[in-house]
């Protein structure tokens, strides 16, 4: 554990699930999850280990447990990845991590199981990312069971806007774009496909995750407002401005 690393480098939230815990104990958790957090892109097994770290101290807390339930899914574990969300799930009462969720029941061959769960949560109530994210999972799960069609049916949701850029379009029009091809339907694979690329580089210049952005001929045209706080909470629910005419091709 490297000394810089402490408490505060926790998102303020996620601390604040430790209170029940020692103020020591509290202090060593907070860094191995602050450690899994910023090594689960770059090495996941290192930041699983700070993970299994964490529950051995506070395996009670709910944070602990969904940090468990997700570097075992980056790590390929996906039953003890299922495991632990279910726990998360039950502790914390979310069902923010059911795309995880049915993602980690492919991974261990049950599609039928991964469809069930994901048809028992009402999306109304998710966050759009999550929604966006259950479709593309469910998606994935019916191609398991060999129906393309079906599977193009699940990404058929609001969120599937070809004019609109937000931080989940990248991979909402790159499913689309890859079910199309299982399809046949090569002309439409490569409009989505190109989509999520311009979309993918538009967002690489915003630095705002909800900011929206409105594409027109593979250029950006982004509205940007300057009273959007610069660290949203990962629980928060990006707002959905109201609708705006996209802007027409000049002939």
């Amino acid at each position: 554990m490297p000394e810089e690393v402490t408490a505060d480098d926790l998102h303020k939230s996620a601390r604040n699930e430790l209170k029940t815990l020692s103020k020591e104990n509290a202090e060593q958790v907070a860094r191995h999850l602050a450690m899994a957090s910023q090594l689960i892109d770059e090495d996941p097994e290192l930041a699983h280990k700070h993970a299994l770290a964490a529950s051995r101290r506070a395996g009670r807390i709910a944070i602990v447990r969904e940090t468990l339930g997700i570097t075992a899914y980056a790590t390929g574990d996906f039953a003890l990845a299922l495991r632990e969300l279910r726990t998360y799930r039950r502790i914390s009462g979310k069902d923010d991590q059911i795309a995880l969720m049915v993602d980690s029941e492919r991974g261990v061959g049950r599609p039928d199981r991964a469809l069930e769960a994901g048809r028992a949560v009402d999306r109304a109530t998710l966050p759009t990312p999550v929604r966006v994210a259950l479709a593309i999972a469910m998606s994935g799960a019916r191609l398991d069971q060999g129906e393309a069609e079906l599977a193009l049916g699940e990404l058929q949701i609001p969120e599937l806007d070809p004019d609109r850029a937000f931080e989940w379009s990248p991979a909402l029009f790159g499913a689309h774009a890859a079910v199309l091809e299982d399809l046949g339907r090569e002309e439409e694979a490569a409009f989505w496909s190109a989509r999520a690329e311009v979309a993918a580089d538009a967002l690489g210049l915003n630095d705002e995750d909800d900011e929206e952005i409105f594409i027109e001929d593979g250029l950006i045209e982004g509205e940007f407002d300057d009273d959007i706080d610069d660290e949203p909470s990962a629980s928060t629910e990006p707002s959905t401005p109201e609708p705006q005419e996209t802007p027409k091709e000049e002939s």
